[in-house]
């Protein structure tokens, strides 16, 4: 299990850089933050190893590559285990988040495939069908992404 450790300010500017473009060069980190590249560099390391950062990735527009975003909030049943829940949907392949909740959902998971209803139907019935001890499942289209920031 990866320790914890403090974060400071600049570990905090590192992140925010990073969550605005994640192809930023440890260089150009440095030079944004007034610091040398084996500063950031050895903030990276121990960001990373300690679990602060999990992933870089990218958002790339869906409509762009003809494709749908579905966002589905999950209502389980009390009784229902919902780790095993997120095993099963993990194997999912176009369940591309899982999210465990507090609130009206237990699960908030999105759905990315061809923009095809027929297609985007037969996704979601599928879950319903396999995932048991749904109570509720609301459906929701994402159309457009006007902000997305993590930090």
């Amino acid at each position: 299990m990866p320790m914890a450790r403090k974060i400071d300010e600049i570990d905090m500017k590192i992140l925010k850089l990073l969550a605005e473009n994640a192809r930023y060069t440890y260089k150009e980190l440095a030079e944004k933050l007034g610091t040398t590249r084996q500063r950031v560099s050895r903030r990276m390391d121990k960001l990373e190893k300690s679990g602060v950062v999990i992933k870089y990735t990218l958002i790339p527009d869906l409509n762009k590559l003809n494709h749908v975003h579905v966002i589905l909030g999950l209502t389980l049943r009390p009784t229902v285990d919902l780790d095993e829940v997120v095993e099963q949907l993990k194997s999912i392949d176009y369940v591309k988040i899982i999210e465990k909740t507090l609130g009206s959902h237990s699960l908030i998971i999105h759905l990315v495939g061809p923009n095809d209803m027929a297609l985007t139907e037969k996704m979601i019935r599928s879950i319903a069908k396999e995932i048991h001890g749904i109570d509720k499942m609301d459906i929701t289209f994402v159309t457009e992404i006007c902000k997305f920031e993590v930090i």
